[in-house]
């Protein structure tokens, strides 16, 4: 449809009485698109919201220039095309229900109706049972007031008269008069108008001029909907409706209204009878008439009602007239679904007093009569066969088998079955069986004597089942471990032949510092018949490779289940291991180690030798922690932070994996290879700063500071230089760090050397010591990993 036509309908159907609701379902029935709707109420909104304003300025341009206008042919045809206010209004509601799910009919979510077959043929959204305007108008079609009549007049003398018919059933034309048209057939008026013509124009008696007389806009028609329908009332309908037209716009037939004898009145007697089943199951609509003004459709109750469930292909309720039979509802399912027992249904019937169960047998269904009521009940066939076996597990295609004639033993189903998988456990399998009492027993079978001829073969029942095992499920394959010195370390799945060789290849092959001169191979001690427990726990072979092949020990050994390779490393593979020296050195950088125990003055020496102005007695060595070095540093701090007065998260403090090795740098280059001249380690890092001339003094003074080194000054002078101690400082337990590492508890005679830091912790309010703040102290002055064992013994000694 056009955008003009949708406007025009939404006129002519507003007109006749339609409500919103139906004309978007009738527009949607006739193809108008979700696009079209939204183009369409953008539109129209828009003019809407503009008419007002319109108004105002037209009224104020109404001189006569503007009553010329309104009088020419074109102004009257825009002005007949367009939509006035009124239509535009209610075009913006129609739209609104068009929109997608906005037809959908709302059902209490608490309420579960009864499914009735038919009862939602009027109330389907897809379904509009719109009469068909566009149609001639039929032969036996009877004018009325409110038809619009259009006469053509061509010939000798031409013209085109449109006129409504009056509520006296008349039209009038000028210079004959009243013409009575009412209740003529188009036929009947149109020789009634060929006779009232013919004193008014020429030709007309003669048949030189002819007379033509077609519908233009139709009458509604007044209809009375009665009964069990969703929404009883007198509708204005098209006078092309009928019967199903109605019902539709009564809403549809609620739960209780019949579909079988809907009745039609027509002048005070019964017209027709319409029994919808008709037109559900054979599509005839014989009962469908056209109605006619003043017509009532009257939905009486339903008289029987009947529940059918279980296995049928539509199962729900069914509305059956009196003398209908069970096999009659059997038919209106669409018949029995395939699993359907259909040797007998049930019948549970109220007798009134009590309730009642009929069986049926299949040869009385044509004649078993129904009432209202009836449950009917269609059971399924039981899930146990008369002739099958079942084969599972390790069988070529295993599956259900059928016993027949020429498959009645053990060894025919299973060559049938295309015989056993590879893998198949042949020397016992289960047979399941139902014995006399329907009991579940089970039997060994001695599967590859039977199919080798060795013993008889097995007659099958009904439902036996054979499982037949996997040697891989019943057997311990068991694997194989390689460890050590290969690109995959792991275990791998046993296959047998297989090989050290074998082994090594499928973990990637050597690295480069394998040895091939011992690989060793664990083998449990297995001995099954023993009776002694035995003193070994392993068996262990050696052996020597030599280009991925066995070179010494036994050229065809094959490993067994569980066996366990150990590539060792070669003694004689060595990666490098490097230092990094730092700081006042001639050539500082990576240094690496040339043999075992090389110490720090060797390495100083091939650094060049420190130069002048590097301050030896603050050097100290960086070295990376082991992980038992790590393990030990948390237990310390464990034992030194959780006590009963104070106590510290461990994940809480920033722990480095690096600490500082304490060292004496001049004393070890004066004696080398003393124990001051320490052995470097892979990843050590000595650092050699330039002269420092600064001393620091923290934690709880009154002005923590940084001052310069005065020689031969004690610790009270430092103290002095930070403005003294503070109210809470806890002097019994001042510490020093110095440069090199180490750690040493604050005398009055304690060594005050350049670039060392003085601490003085404070007393908690609650007594104990404040961990947090002395390992704060010193956090961002050196790793405190392995100071904390030294800190710990300070403050409990």
């Amino acid at each position: 449809m056009t955008d003009q036509q949708v406007i025009d309908y939404i006129k002519r159907q507003s007109a006749v009485g339609k409500s919103e609701q139906q004309i978007g379902k009738e527009l949607l029935a006739k193809g108008v698109t979700k696009e079209q709707v939204e183009r369409l109420k953008e539109q129209y909104s828009s003019d809407e919201t503009s008419s007002d304003s319109k108004k105002n300025k037209n009224s104020k341009q109404s001189g006569t220039a503007g009553q010329k206008l309104e009088g020419t042919r074109e102004s009257r045809l825009r002005k007949a095309l367009e939509p006035d206010d009124q239509t535009i209004s209610k075009m913006g509601s129609i739209f609104e229900i068009m929109m997608p799910d906005s037809l959908a009919i709302e059902e209490p979510d608490t309420i579960t109706k009864k499914k009735i077959f038919g009862h939602d043929i009027f109330t389907n959204k897809a379904l509009s049972f719109e009469p068909n305007e566009n149609m001639a108008t039929p032969a036996d079609y009877r004018l009325g007031p409110g038809d619009e009549v259009v006469i053509d007049i061509w010939g000798a003398s031409e013209d085109q008269i449109r006129d409504y018919i009056s509520p006296e059933g008349s039209i009038i034309i000028s210079q004959i008069g009243p013409v009575f048209l009412n209740g003529l057939t188009i036929a009947e008026a149109n020789d009634r108008l060929r006779q009232a013509f013919a004193s008014k124009y020429a030709g007309v008696a003669d048949e030189e001029t002819d007379v033509s007389i077609n519908l233009g806009q139709i009458r509604s028609i007044l209809v009375n909907v009665m009964g069990e329908v969703n929404v009883p009332g007198s509708y204005r309908l098209s006078p092309f409706s009928n019967v199903f037209n109605a019902l539709y716009r009564a809403g549809g037939i609620n739960e209780v209204g019949t579909l079988r004898n809907i009745e039609i009145i027509r002048n005070g007697n019964r017209l027709v009878n319409v029994d919808l089943y008709d037109y559900l199951f054979g599509g005839k609509q014989n009962g469908n008439i056209r109605l006619q003004e003043g017509d009532v459709v009257i939905v009486p109750p339903y008289a029987q009602l009947v529940n059918i469930e279980g296995s049928v292909k539509r199962p729900m309720f069914y509305e059956m007239t009196d003398g209908e039979t069970l096999a009659k509802l059997l038919e209106y399912t669409g018949g029995f679904a395939g699993n359907a027992y259909t040797d007998m249904v049930t019948v549970n019937r109220a007798t009134g007093k009590d309730n009642e169960i009929f069986n049926v047998e299949n040869t009385d269904f044509a004649s078993y009569r129904l009432r209202d009521g009836d449950i009917v009940n269609v059971g399924v066939v039981t899930d146990k066969f008369l002739n099958r076996v079942e084969l599972r597990g390790s069988v070529a295609r295993p599956g259900m088998y059928a016993i027949t004639p020429g498959t009645t033993t053990l060894r025919e189903i299973l060559r049938q079955a295309e015989g056993l998988a590879d893998d198949a456990f042949a020397t016992r399998a289960i047979l399941y069986r139902e014995g006399d009492n329907q009991e579940l027993e089970a039997k060994g079978v001695a599967l590859a004597d039977i199919l080798a001829g060795r013993t008889a073969d097995i007659i099958l029942r009904p439902n036996d089942m054979l499982v037949v095992a996997s040697a891989k499920e019943i057997l311990d394959q068991g694997e194989l471990t390689i460890n050590g010195q290969v690109t995959n370390p792991g275990d791998y799945p046993y296959a047998k032949g297989t090989t050290i060789e074998d082994l090594i290849v499928m973990a990637g092959g050597l690295l480069q510092g394998a040895s091939t001169a011992r690989v060793d191979v664990s083998r449990r001690i297995i001995d099954p018949s023993s009776m002694n427990q035995t003193e070994n726990t392993a068996e262990v072979f050696s052996f020597a490779l030599k280009n991925g092949l066995v070179l010494k020990g036994d050229p065809e050994f094959e490993l067994k289940p569980y066996d366990i390779v150990e590539v060792r490393k070669s003694p004689g593979y060595q990666t490098q291991r490097l230092i990094t020296v730092e700081g006042e050195v001639l050539f500082d950088g990576q240094y690496a180690l040339q043999r075992r125990n090389e110490r720090i003055s060797d390495i100083i020496r091939r650094a060049g030798g420190v130069v002048e102005g590097a301050y030896l007695k603050g050097a100290r060595l960086l070295r990376k922690m082991t992980d038992d070095e790590k393990a030990a540093r948390d237990e310390s701090l464990r034992l030194a932070t959780h006590t009963a007065e104070d106590s510290i998260s461990v994940d809480q403090l920033d722990l480095s994996d690096v600490y500082s090795v304490g060292i004496e740098l001049e004393k070890a280059l004066a004696n080398p290879g003393s124990s001051y001249d320490l052995v470097l380690k892979d990843g050590d890092k000595l650092v050699i700063p330039e002269e420092v001339s600064t001393v620091k003094i923290s934690g709880d003074v009154m002005f923590p500071n940084v001052v310069g080194y005065q020689p031969g000054k004690k610790l009270s002078y430092y103290i002095d230089q930070a403005g003294g101690y503070g109210e809470r400082a806890r002097k019994s337990k001042a510490f020093i760090v110095y440069m090199n590492g180490m750690v040493a508890r604050a005398k009055s005679s304690s060594p005050i050397e350049p670039g060392c830091q003085i601490i003085i912790p404070s007393k908690p309010k609650n007594g104990g010591t404040n961990w947090a703040q002395v390992l704060g102290y010193i956090s961002s002055f050196s790793s405190i990993g392995t100071m904390a064992a030294t800190i710990y013994s300070i403050f409990k000694n």
